[in-house]
């Protein structure tokens, strides 16, 4: 029998503008944050999983990360699916671990992003690099917020989502980084603030869009039998999924129904469970309208359903299904493509039930979801306390 992978550590580095931290340095603080968490040294691993770099070009970048933490894996990968490689680093690991590949495998991602260039210029090298269509997008000069924003005039138009709805979003998603010290922004918004905060690309406001920061994440996984004798209550990873409709957005058919149809489909499949049976759910939050399509698509709402839905409290943390309890992109953290980890590091801390004051009470089922691209691919993850098969 193939041995069946645990979550077993999770760490971070310091967030938001940490200028006397390299991106060599900030991986290396999340992973022996990751270490001290599960019990493990250094010389325990031998799996690796990161994703590319937007700061500077690192040729074949599992390998820069191996030498730069004197790591010399026996297995190891160069995720990238933008925004969904958080998600996506943690599912190869558990199936390379299970493969039998490896044996524990470290997940890590981030960068200085914000310390390394003004926002302004990471926001138009995010387009730059592969958000923007070269040919038929990137001569007109849009930037990522711009082509987010012809998201949400779709769903506007269809569906008469209000700029108030965008705005509970974030609102909810600041409340929670208000209670999470390690947060980049955790000064409280109102619905009122949001709309009248600059405006980005209509309808989006500035309040709407995720932040630029410094940071990076990590994660371990290992076999059941190496997780008996180490620190912390493993997490299961239930059911897993990946989706993908297009590459840009100018070549969506439809715009507004994503990958995550299938990957939340995958998912729960997998696990045999309902987005009924989630008591929170960590997702993407480049933009307020992503969740709300998150939400419709991975089945928590009908289509078209998203605005009303996370009205009247029903996504704060006392809510009935609370969302991104850690802040997420739009007020935890965002150092690029790897910020979608740390909604999978918050999911489990949730399970494990050690997410200090945003703590939500009998967390037994955590979905973390990652977006990448203008609405891509996407990566549906479901964790547990036990598994199911």
């Amino acid at each position: 029998m193939m041995p069946q992978p645990l979550i077993v550590g999770v760490g971070q580095s310091r967030i938001g503008r940490v200028p006397d931290r390299s991106t060599a340095q900030l991986q290396s603080d999340a992973v022996q944050s990751a270490l001290a968490d599960a019990g493990l040294a250094l010389n325990d691993i031998d799996g690796l999983f990161t994703t590319p770099l937007r700061v500077e070009h690192w040729q074949a970048p599992a390998a820069v990360v191996a030498n730069n933490l004197g790591l010399r894996p026996r297995y190891m990968s160069t995720v990238d699916l933008a925004g969904a490689s958080g998600a996506a680093m943690v599912q190869q690991a558990v199936a390379a671990v299970a493969a039998g590949h490896c044996t524990t495998a470290l997940c890590v991602a981030g960068q200085n992003l914000l310390s390394h260039r003004t926002r302004a210029d990471a926001v138009k090298s995010m387009a730059e690099s592969g958000s923007a269509h070269p040919q038929f997008e990137v001569p007109y000069g849009p930037v990522v917020p711009s082509l987010y924003a012809l998201v949400a005039q779709r769903h506007m138009h269809q569906y008469g989502t209000t700029p108030e709805q965008l705005a509970e979003v974030a609102v909810a998603i600041r409340a929670n980084a208000a209670l999470n010290p390690a947060a980049h922004k955790r000064d409280p918004i109102t619905v009122e603030d949001v709309l009248k905060s600059r405006v980005i690309s209509t309808p989006l406001h500035v309040l709407d869009c995720a932040i630029v920061s410094d940071g990076a994440g990590a994660l371990i996984v290992t076999t059941r039998d190496r997780a008996r004798d180490l620190k912390q209550k493993p997490v299961h990873l239930l059911g897993a999924g990946v989706g993908v409709r297009h590459s840009h957005i100018g070549e969506a058919r439809e715009p507004i129904v994503t990958g995550a149809v299938e990957a939340g489909r995958q998912a729960f499949g997998q696990a045999g469970l309902t987005p009924a049976d989630v008591d929170v759910a960590e997702l993407y939050d480049c933009f307020s309208i992503t969740v709300l399509i998150e939400l419709e698509d991975l089945g928590f709402c009908a289509k078209g359903e998203g605005g009303p839905f996370v009205m009247d409290g029903r996504v704060r943390r006392d809510g009935a299904l609370p969302i991104t309890t850690h802040g997420g992109l739009m007020s935890f953290g965002h150092p690029g493509v790897g910020g979608g980890l740390f909604h999978v590091l918050e999911a489990v801390r949730q399970v494990r039930g050690d997410a200090g004051e945003r703590q939500i009470p009998g967390v037994e089922i955590a979905l973390a979801h990652g977006n990448g691209g203008v609405m891509s691919v996407h990566c549906t993850l479901l964790l547990g306390q036990e598994s199911r098969s």
